[in-house]
């Protein structure tokens, strides 16, 4: 889908009989007499119509598709364009979705509500700007830019930010009553797309679950 600005230009005239000099002066005089409004042109001085597209633009894109990041478990992030609507957000992340809003920046963590309910695979760490950990995201999950009444398209800037940020994916493991973020090693990040699993498939261990 396209939307494009098309120009309309009417075209009034009417001809002015008038005594002058020169043709200089006799156009000064009706100019003078218009300026006054002495002379209004209106429909009885319709000649014709011209209609011309001056901008086009592909909306496909811009209003319906936002570009994020999707950070998958095992995964490194993909930049991805993905639509504005709850059935796309929801399909994204396998579920209903909740937004969390950690950072400083215009940006939002779009996840699934239920996931650790559901048992979905650990993913990232969330942690404090001192780098603490206090919460992981469990499933899929997109990095979103904000607008002022909706979700929008990160800024490139905010695009590597977050990249950088989520890029390593990480395992967890159990150390007595706390667990341990650690980075997964690059040999067993499994290619985006072996990450696709039903809901019905996505069960964590025991113990992770209990973990948080």
């Amino acid at each position: 889908m396209k939307e494009f600005d098309v120009m309309i230009t009417e075209t009034l005239e009417r001809k002015i009989t008038v005594e002058a000099a020169s043709k200089e002066e006799a156009e000064r005089i009706i100019t003078d007499a218009w300026n006054h409004e002495d002379y209004v042109l209106g429909a009885e001085d319709f000649t014709g119509v011209e209609f011309k597209t001056v901008e086009e633009r592909d909306i496909s894109k811009q209003k319906d598709k936002i570009d994020v990041l999707l950070v998958q478990p095992n995964a490194y992030p993909q930049r991805i364009s993905i639509g504005t609507e709850l059935d796309a957000l929801q399909s994204a992340v396998g579920g209903d979705i909740e937004v969390t809003y950690p950072f400083a920046d215009e940006v939002a963590i779009v996840l699934n509500e239920e996931g650790k309910l559901l048992g979905l695979p650990l993913n990232r760490a969330a942690r404090t700007e001192e780098g603490d950990m206090y919460d992981i995201y469990s499933g899929d999950f997109l990095v979103v830019g904000l607008t002022e009444d909706s979700f929008g398209s990160l800024t490139p800037e905010m695009m590597d930010k977050y990249e950088k940020l989520f890029h390593q994916p990480e395992m967890f493991v159990r150390m007595g009553r706390s667990i341990m973020a650690l980075p997964l090693p690059d040999d067993m990040v499994k290619p985006a797309a072996e990450q696709t699993v039903k809901p019905s498939e996505r069960q964590n261990s025991a113990a992770d679950r209990d973990c948080i």
